[in-house]
C-alpha cells in the first residue's frame, strides 16, 4: 500500500511542475530570442535597440539662429566671389562676338575695294569717295531721331537718295555686323518703342576720308596706298563710344607724333564695352579686341563727350596713332609720282 504522505506528495508536485514548465518556457524577451531562434524578432528588436541608441547619441534638433547665419554668409561670400568672374566671362563672349563681326565688315569693305578697282570707300564726307555710311548721322540725344534706328533706310538704303550704307550689300544684308553686342544705346520708334542704334562702328579717318591734322600725313585713297605702316598695322574699322560716335568718321589726331607726346589730345573716344577694351579691324582683314591702359581714355558714359581733349603722354593715343598712318616722306612722294 502506498504511503499516504508520498501520495500527497506526488499529486503536489504534478501540480507545481506543469507552471514551472510554463513559466521556464516563456522566460524574458531576451531568452527567447536567444533560445527559439526566430529570426524576424530578432531583426525587429535589434532595430529597435540602434533607433535607441542612436537617438540618445544624436538626438533631432533644429538649426540654432547662428548657424544659419554663418550658413548664409558663407553663400554670400562665394557668390561674391563667382558673380564677377561670370560678368567677366559673359563680357569675353561678347568680344569674342564682336570682333567676329567687325571682322565679316571688314571683308565687306574689301569686298567693296575689289569691285571698285581698289579704289576705297570713304570714312568721311569729301568728293574723292563716296561716304561708306551714305550720310547716317547718330545721336544719343535725341534717341527717336531715324538716323538711330531706320535701319532700312540708313543701312539697306531703301527710298534713300544717297543709297544707305555701301558696305551694307557686301555684308550679305546683315545687320548685325554694324553693331556691338555690348553697346546699350538705343533708339526710339515712334518715341516708345525702344530698339538698338543701328550703328556703333566707325572708320579711321586716314582711311580716305580728309584729313583731320595738317602736316603731311598719308590718306589712303587706294588699297595699293597702304605701305606704310602697311596692312596688318593700320587699322579700318573700330568699335565707337555711344557718347561720340555720329557720323562714320573717327578722327585720330596725329599731333605730337612720334616724338612729342606731350602734344597729344583725342578728338574722338574708342569703345570700351569688353573689359576695358575695344574691337579693331585691320586692312589685311584680321581683328583685335584691344584692351586700354589710361584711365583718361575710358572716362564714364554721359549724353555727350567733349571732344579735342588733351591727353598728354596717353599710351592709348599713342597706340592709335601708331596703327593709323604715317608721314609722307620726300621719297614716297617722289614714287608716287
Amino acid at each position: 500500500m502506498d504511503d499516504p504522505q508520498n501520495t500527497r506528495d506526488d499529486a503536489e508536485q504534478a501540480l507545481v511542475d506543469p507552471v514551472e514548465r510554463v513559466s521556464g518556457e516563456l522566460g524574458s524577451p531576451n531568452t527567447e530570442l536567444e533560445n527559439t531562434g526566430d529570426s524576424d524578432n530578432h531583426e525587429f528588436q535589434t532595430q529597435i535597440g540602434m533607433a535607441q541608441a542612436v537617438t540618445s547619441i544624436n538626438p533631432l534638433r533644429a538649426f540654432t539662429l547662428i548657424e544659419l547665419l554663418v550658413v548664409i554668409a558663407i553663400i554670400a561670400i562665394l557668390a561674391g566671389l563667382l558673380l564677377p568672374a561670370l560678368a567677366r566671362a559673359k563680357a569675353s563672349s561678347k568680344g569674342i562676338s564682336c570682333m567676329s563681326n567687325n571682322q565679316q565688315l571688314s571683308l565687306a569693305w574689301r569686298f567693296y575695294a575689289d569691285d571698285h578697282d581698289g579704289k576705297l570707300v570713304a570714312s568721311g564726307r569729301w568728293n574723292v569717295a563716296p561716304e561708306w555710311v551714305g550720310g547716317n548721322w547718330l545721336d544719343k540725344r535725341a534717341p527717336s531721331n531715324p538716323n538711330n534706328w531706320d535701319w532700312e533706310f540708313y543701312l539697306a538704303g531703301k527710298n534713300n537718295p544717297k543709297g544707305g550704307n555701301r558696305l551694307f550689300p557686301y555684308a550679305g544684308n546683315s545687320r548685325e555686323i554694324f553693331q556691338c553686342p555690348s553697346d546699350q544705346s538705343f533708339g526710339l520708334i515712334n518715341k516708345t518703342k525702344k530698339v538698338r542704334r543701328i550703328r556703333s562702328r566707325s572708320m579711321n579717318s586716314w582711311v580716305c576720308g580728309p584729313a583731320f591734322t595738317q602736316g603731311g600725313w598719308r590718306v589712303y585713297i587706294k588699297d595699293s596706298d597702304f605701305v606704310a605702316p602697311g596692312p596688318s598695322s593700320t587699322w579700318v574699322l573700330l568699335d565707337e563710344r555711344e557718347d561720340t560716335i555720329n557720323d562714320g568718321y573717327f578722327a585720330v589726331r596725329m599731333e605730337g607724333y612720334p616724338d612729342r607726346p606731350f602734344m597729344i589730345s583725342i578728338q574722338d573716344y574708342p569703345a570700351s564695352y569688353h573689359n576695358n577694351a575695344a574691337g579693331f579691324s585691320f586692312a589685311d582683314g584680321h581683328a583685335v579686341i584691344h584692351k586700354w591702359r589710361d584711365a583718361r581714355t575710358t572716362p564714364p558714359i554721359s549724353d555727350y563727350l567733349t571732344q579735342g581733349t588733351p591727353m598728354s603722354n596717353n599710351p592709348d593715343v599713342i597706340w592709335m596713332q601708331e596703327h593709323s598712318t604715317r608721314k609722307i616722306t620726300l621719297r614716297s612722294s617722289l614714287r608716287s609720282r
